[in-house]
């Protein structure tokens, strides 16, 4: 689980769902989308939050079963690749540099990723998003 500053507990960070990172208050969107860059399912954090924490919460919800997940190095952690595994779903996730041994992973399946950067990229078009103007995190998510 995410730390308490994540989870909201203090100066109703919940509500606005914005957090201290490096960069200062930051607001991290997590999305999963489809083969073709449609989203499916978003989730708002603050920044500190990590993303395999979030990106748990996320995979849990949905129906992997004969699917590929193609993910960053970010979500390489043994409690999302048994999820994936255990609903009958490949992943396409490198191993992070700290793994002791490292896994296959199919390197042209993982090219597709781009789809979801390039999501991202669209989103961030929008300057109402990019520079969240809206302060809580019901009206951010909404527009």
């Amino acid at each position: 689980m995410c730390s308490p500053t994540c989870s909201g507990s203090k100066k109703g960070g919940l509500k606005q769902a914005i957090g201290r990172s490096r960069g200062g208050l930051t607001t991290k969107i997590h999305a999963v989308v489809d083969a073709l860059g449609n989203p499916l399912r978003f989730k708002l954090t603050g920044g500190q939050c990590h993303d395999s924490v979030t990106g748990y919460e996320m995979l849990k919800q949905m129906d992997l079963t004969k699917k590929q997940v193609l993910a960053d190095q970010a979500y390489d952690t043994n409690q999302i690749l048994q999820l994936i595994e255990q609903q009958s779903a490949a992943p396409v996730i490198p191993s992070k540099k700290s793994r002791r041994k490292p896994r296959k992973w199919d390197k042209e399946t993982y090219k597709e990723r781009h789809i979801i950067e390039c999501f991202f990229n669209k989103v961030k078009h929008y300057r109402r998003l990019a520079t969240r103007f809206d302060k809580l995190a019901s009206s951010f998510r909404a527009f």
